[in-house]
């Protein structure tokens, strides 16, 4: 036992002391202790008295009598005056209802961490809301940290402090989750590929300690290597990126589970904790920007660990598919395509080589076949996989097919089987790039040569696949940036605002008159600034061109006149704008806006097709402000970037031009808190650069 300390009267406490307390804490309390072993005051008892760090476990419960043998205490201070020390950290299982006073009760104790498995406050509804405010308001007076409530308690194995419903496997990797079955299911996959957890914390309503402050408190842990994260709300979006960018400058990657790709998960988030989850795309921009890992399963999450705990990164895209067989080759390339990656053919030297390291049969152009030369020398494969790490046109090797399976085949392979693992293995430790296997036989000898040392075994290829594409190493310059003083707020959206807001930042937009009658309009159609032909657009809308307010074209003044008319007829516009028709012939149109997300603050989005977008369903976003190379990475990253780039006799637009734009749109939007959404749309980018045709932007 750890030696006892003196009572002591609550007082501030720094983070640093809150996070001792929760993971390494002297004296732990659990309040609501159980004789029923169906109750969570029991189950938690249990595993506080059965954990094997050096702390004092003190039972209290207001029936008073035995838990486990031990006698209880009516209150966390009585508990704690008969032992004459403080409570460090108290674990509430106790009803909703005493959830408030078991708070006021444990601080009094002098807890400096609370955690609530308690269920039915904010999550039930508004009711459940306010007690649980309240029993958070008096620990943050206290000086406390809680954790929860709603959650299943906390795990650290390097201090041996177990208060979770079941044993986790000890070993590396921090794991947080708003969901505790799903931490559960988690910590069992980690075990199948031989992983463990370092800490453990289930934040429930995170009511206070939640995502970011667990990350933080795992960025100086040093039983840490990697970080595991399901999540539903962050709460803090711009705190959660800098805790993320802070574990990846340590050098611990952050895998990140979130759902929110369908309705229907969106649906389940909100009725499980109360939780908004933000859009997909934008939790895949600030994985992006922190240089976080996102995943769709655990499955994934677990696969992926693995191959992140080893040094091996992806630099690239481009996997060169070493095979004993076509059908795995073929089978391969198509589940790195699905997985976003590039299997290239190779030539020039790497092939002589492949070709000096192989027997004739095989195919070296990429997938490299060994068109059945395994088990006649198996040697080829460490010598295959040894040529293809050293190539500069690819970024990682994927072995797909049999290896691995030839001990259970015949047993005078198995000595060449186990050898040639030892070479592969060898060879991968030994330099930079990711070496992953598919294998018919993922748990034989050979198998776990190249477990043992790192190396990602597979039984399915497309996990193979998947893990690959997660070691790419993306780029995070320039995302995110760190966000200007808030400028002057803008009141004014009117049309004219809104282009003269863009146009201040450095945004072109064609000429363009605005007339209120008809005495204006002729007054504009004298001006030498305009010419023929002009665009008529009725002012007011929020979608112009929705019911005919656009009508481009417009070639004489007798077209003019009429159309004005027109507009003004159906339509009734406070103003209507006279512009210069931009020409479209070698142009794009695209979308080019930023909306401002309740968590994350204001992310930039690019698309192709202007006022198509939503038809062509081809964007991208990314956490506002964002440099001009972040731009063009951005709009490189659409599906229809190659029309940009020049396609079918087109010449390619001024790139960098637009990458301008998306960039000082973004500017805007970092720099107006206010404004919830600022669109150009179209932004005509052609050869000779982008011009905006349209603008809008809405107060919050």
């Amino acid at each position: 036992m750890r030696r006892q300390g003196s009572p002591a009267a609550p007082s501030a406490t720094s983070p640093a002391d809150q996070v001792e307390a929760l993971f390494s804490p002297r004296t732990v309390a659990v309040v609501g202790a159980s004789a029923d072993p169906t109750k969570w005051g029991h189950i938690i008892a249990g595993r506080a008295l059965a954990s094997p760090g050096e702390h004092r476990v003190l039972l209290v419960s207001r029936r008073g009598g035995e838990v486990l043998g031990l006698a209880t205490h009516r209150s966390a201070q009585a508990a704690a005056a008969a032992y004459d020390l403080r409570v460090d950290l108290a674990v509430l299982c106790v009803p909703a209802g005493a959830f408030v006073d078991s708070v006021a009760d444990a601080v009094a104790a002098g807890a400096r961490a609370i955690v609530a498995i308690t269920a039915g406050l904010a999550e039930v509804g508004a009711d459940g809301a306010r007690l649980e405010a309240e029993g958070v308001a008096i620990a943050r007076d206290a000086g406390a940290v809680l954790v929860g409530p709603n959650c299943l308690g906390v795990v650290d194995t390097t201090t041996g402090l177990h208060l979770a419903p079941t044993e986790l496997p000890a070993g590396d990797v921090a794991v947080l989750s708003q969901s505790g079955n799903l931490a559960l299911d988690l910590a069992g996959l980690l075990a199948d590929r031989d992983l463990g957890v370092s800490r453990f914390v289930s934040v429930g309503n995170q009511a206070d300690f939640g995502v970011v402050e667990f990350l933080q408190a795992c960025v100086d842990h040093g039983g840490t290597r990697a970080v595991a994260v399901y999540t539903e709300d962050v709460v803090d979006g711009r705190a959660f990126l800098a805790a993320a960018r802070a574990l990846r400058g340590v050098g611990k990657p952050l895998v990140v589970l979130a759902p929110g790709r369908s309705e229907a998960a969106v649906r389940s988030a909100a009725s499980h904790t109360g939780a908004l989850t933000s859009s997909s795309m934008v939790v895949d921009a600030v994985c992006a920007a922190a240089g976080a890992h996102r995943v769709d399963n655990p499955t994934q999450l677990a696969d992926l660990l693995v191959g992140l705990r080893a040094p091996r990164r992806m630099s690239g895209r481009r996997v060169a598919v070493l095979t004993d067989g076509g059908g795995h080759g073929a089978v391969a390339a198509d589940a790195l395509a699905v997985a976003g990656l590039e299997t290239p053919v190779l030539s020039g030297p790497v092939t002589t080589q492949l070709e000096a390291a192989l027997w004739a049969q095989a195919t070296v152009t990429n997938p490299v076949d060994l068109a059945g030369a395994g088990e006649r020398d198996l040697a080829s494969y460490a010598r295959g996989v040894q040529v293809l790490l050293d190539c500069d046109d690819v970024d990682g090797v994927l072995l797909t097919g049999y290896f691995g399976g030839y001990a259970a085949w015949h047993a005078d392979l198995a000595g060449p089987e186990l050898a040639a693992a030892r070479q592969m293995a060898e060879a991968v430790v030994a330099q930079h790039k990711p070496l992953v296997v598919h294998t018919v036989q993922p748990d034989s000898p050979a198998s776990r040569v190249l477990r043992a040392a790192g190396i990602p075994v597979h039984r399915d290829v497309d996990r193979g696949g998947a893990v690959l594409a997660g070691l790419v190493e993306t780029a995070t310059t320039g995302l995110a940036g760190e966000r200007p003083e808030p400028a002057p707020a803008v009141t004014d959206t009117s049309y004219d605002a809104a282009r003269a807001l863009f146009a201040d930042a450095g945004i072109a937009f064609p000429v363009a008159l605005t007339v209120t009658d008809p005495a204006g309009l002729e007054s504009a159609l004298e001006s030498s600034a305009l010419g023929f032909p002009v665009v008529l657009k009725a002012t007011g809308r929020l979608h112009k061109s929705d019911g005919g307010g656009v009508v481009v074209g417009l070639a004489d003044r007798g077209q003019v006149r009429a159309a004005y008319a027109d507009l003004v007829t159906r339509l009734a516009p406070p103003a209507v704008s006279v512009e210069a028709m931009a020409d479209l012939a070698d142009g794009v149109e695209l979308i080019v806006g930023a909306v401002r997300d309740p968590k994350f603050g204001p992310v930039v989005m690019v698309g192709l097709g202007g006022v198509l977008t939503e038809v062509l369903d081809d964007t991208a976003c990314a956490l506002a402000p964002v440099s001009v190379d972040a731009a063009r990475t951005l709009l490189l990253s659409l599906h229809g970037a190659p029309v940009l780039l020049g396609t079918r006799g087109r010449r390619p637009v001024d790139l960098d031009a637009l990458a301008r734009v998306v960039a000082r749109v973004s500017d805007v939007a970092a720099a107006h808190p206010e404004l919830v959404e600022l669109e150009l749309n179209p932004v005509l980018a052609g050869p000779g650069g982008a011009l905006a045709l349209d603008a809008r932007v809405v107060l919050g």
